[in-house]
């Protein structure tokens, strides 16, 4: 982020441009192509989403945090009701199945709006000449 994304565009609250899928810069872009394909640029302001790049973070917060409810909701579920497996796969699985596709699409935009926020690059050294 230079000098330019602060004369021209308002701050952009990242948490809700990342829940929505907007552009970081105007708030206002699509951020994603496609579900969870990211844009090249902001329709609107023409930022360049090459430096977005989310990685593994998005899955992993999903797994934890899914799996914490889901696996603890299937525990007491078994323990006050003891129903069936059957009944166990047909509630879980897709129950599992939709929470992580909307939560991996929500967690991934708010992941690439506060690496444009905080100005996230990859690690480099800095080397004495």
């Amino acid at each position: 982020m230079n000098n330019e994304d602060k004369v021209h565009w308002p701050p952009v609250d990242p948490f809700g441009a990342g829940l929505k899928g907007r552009c970081p810069r105007c708030g206002e872009g699509r951020l994603f192509s496609g579900f969870l394909t990211v844009a090249p640029r902001c329709g609107v302001c023409r930022l360049d989403y090459s430096f977005a790049d989310a990685g593994d973070g998005p899955a992993v917060f999903v797994i934890l945090i899914i799996g914490f409810v889901v696996v603890g909701l299937a525990l007491w579920m078994e323990v006050t009701l003891n129903p069936p497996l059957w009944l166990h796969f047909l509630l879980w699985i897709p129950l599992t199945i939709a929470l992580c596709l909307t939560a991996l699409r929500l967690i991934k935009g708010v992941l690439i709006t506060l690496q444009y926020r905080n100005k996230a690059a990859e690690g480099r050294l800095d080397r004495p000449e």
